[in-house]
């Protein structure tokens, strides 16, 4: 057995690198102990296995995460105690099949894994694969359960050296980031962008400062909020969220701060609103820019004096509430235009924290897919499901203006479509033409080309009215029927929106 490969693991521990650079030298150095076409270093989060470093597979499986449940191979490795060797002939599904970088082959056909365990307790996994079956017939049992010995213990110094570095007033949240890391949502990305946006959640997140989130919508707000929750003193504590775009104006005050009997028509019972929900942990406003502006004088006074009374009541209530806030539009140029409170602004945007658009965000898109691919296909009880060649190159050089959000329906219609032209099969191909970025509605928004109009027969008003009725009706459809985006998108303000709306008798 060469010792070469432990030297550099050794070494490395003594050298100042960061988590993500030391776990990408730890796999080299096993690539080069061990014959195979991938090798991939997982870590166990809430029944997930989170893919920290991988060698040998396409870019997306970075953006992964392996429901333990849902691919009994990692299950069967995280449940042994010894290295886990699987037959060319094994029957149960490979999750990466497919997904092997720069193979025309789809199958994995030699595949091992092991459990790390770090302290006694499961840690993760490492997993080998290779595209010829027998690749490691001649590993020798004892050197295969060293290499992973060697890989446990540089992963138990690792945390031990990232522990250290950590001052001691960080402890508390780093743990309780780690504690939180969810299954059903995570903050995805490697790009500088990203990277600068967690650095700010990370300083932020455990002070008491309020926070104005802004960015372009379906950039990741709500999530951005969540996290800067879950990393804070009040993690334990209830997160409330109010959309306020979604609200009509007439009950918005209520929503906010509550009502008693009577206070109103259909007022028939006493209500909490979100303020008293939320004492003690966060209030997360959601599209804060549409707040009228008489709610916003009741806002400032609350975050003022930490008090509320609920609608038709005079007893003075205190309420010990954080308060994330978050927008797409530009509200200092709201405050100028007399649609916004300047000193609502200001309370609210003690720390500004500006999402990056996706088009920013370079290869994280990839990262993206690969998340969103292996959800889908769990939700529709698909075998693999890839990308192929140009579906990736499409997905890098197309502008996202719905961002996040429009990739991830995207990738939900491409699967549906791609499942239903490979029925049976299990390899599952998303192409180009799945994806159809170029479709109509993308088109249409991002360039306005006006209707050509060629009916004579129809006067000025009926010819305004159609194309009116068309350009709303395919925002409505682009925007998924968020009608404050939709205006926006206009430059109108939503009330005006809707008066047009009715009157072309689409509500």
């Amino acid at each position: 057995m060469s010792m070469l490969p432990f030297i550099s693991i050794v070494e490395d521990l003594s050298k100042a690198l960061k988590p993500a650079e030391r776990y990408e030298r730890l796999i080299d150095a096993i690539a080069q102990a061990i014959e195979c076409d991938a090798v991939v270093l997982l870590e166990l989060k809430q029944n997930m296995l989170v893919p920290l470093a991988a060698k040998g597979l396409s870019e997306e499986v970075m953006g992964r995460r392996f429901d333990v449940e849902k691919h009994p191979r990692l299950k069967n490795i995280l449940e042994s105690d010894q290295p886990v060797r699987f037959e060319a002939a094994c029957k149960l599904p490979d999750p990466y099949d497919g997904l092997v970088a720069d193979s025309e082959q789809l199958h994995v056909h030699d595949c091992m894994g092991s459990s790390i365990y770090v302290d006694g307790d499961i840690w993760g996994a490492l997993t080998l694969d290779a595209m010829k079956a027998g690749t490691f017939d001649a590993l020798n049992p004892t050197e295969t359960r060293a290499y992973v010995a060697a890989v446990a213990a540089a992963i138990k110094t690792s945390l031990h050296i990232e522990a250290l570095e950590a001052k001691a007033s960080q402890q508390h949240e780093i743990a309780q980031s780690l504690m939180h890391s969810e299954a059903q949502d995570h903050m995805i990305g490697e790009s500088d962008a990203m990277q600068a946006l967690v650095g700010d959640i990370d300083t932020v997140a455990p002070s008491l400062l309020s926070v104005l989130i802004t960015g372009e919508t379906g950039v990741g707000k709500e999530l951005v909020a969540r996290q800067i929750h879950d990393q804070s003193g009040r993690a334990s504590e209830v997160l409330v969220q109010i959309n306020c775009a979604a609200l009509p104006e007439n009950i918005v005050e209520s929503e906010l701060f509550g009502h008693v009997k009577g206070a109103f028509s259909g007022a028939v019972t006493d209500r909490s609103g979100r303020f008293e929900l939320a004492d003690g942990g966060t209030l997360f406003l959601d599209e804060v820019g549409e707040l009228p502006l008489g709610v916003q004088a009741k806002l400032l006074r609350t975050l003022q004096s930490g008090e509320i009374q609920r609608v038709g009541s005079d007893r003075i209530i205190s309420v010990d509430v954080r308060i994330i806030a978050a927008t797409n539009r530009n509200l200092q140029e709201e405050v100028k235009a007399g649609r916004f409170r300047a000193d609502l602004y200001h309370r609210l945007s003690v720390y500004p924290l500006p999402v990056p658009a996706l088009k920013e965000r370079g290869k994280d898109v990839l990262l993206l897919a690969g998340y969103f691919l292996e959800k889908n296909q769990h939700r529709l009880g698909l075998g693999k499901v890839r990308l192929s060649a140009s579906a990736v190159e499409s997905l890098l050089s197309y502008s996202w203006p719905g961002n996040v959000r429009e990739l991830e329906h995207i990738l939900s219609r491409a699967t549906l479509k791609a499942s239903r032209d490979h029925t049976g099969a299990d390899m599952v191909t998303v192409g180009n033409h799945h994806l159809a970025l170029e479709d109509g509605v993308h088109q249409t928004l991002e360039t306005d080309v006006p209707i050509q109009v060629k009916d004579h027969s129809k006067d000025m008003r009926e010819l305004v009215d159609g194309y009116q009725r068309q350009l709303i009706a395919d925002r409505l459809e682009y925007y998924g029927d968020n009608l404050s985006a939709v205006a926006r998108s206009f430059g109108v303000d939503r009330s005006n929106l809707l008066r047009t709306m009715k009157r072309l008798g689409l509500r």
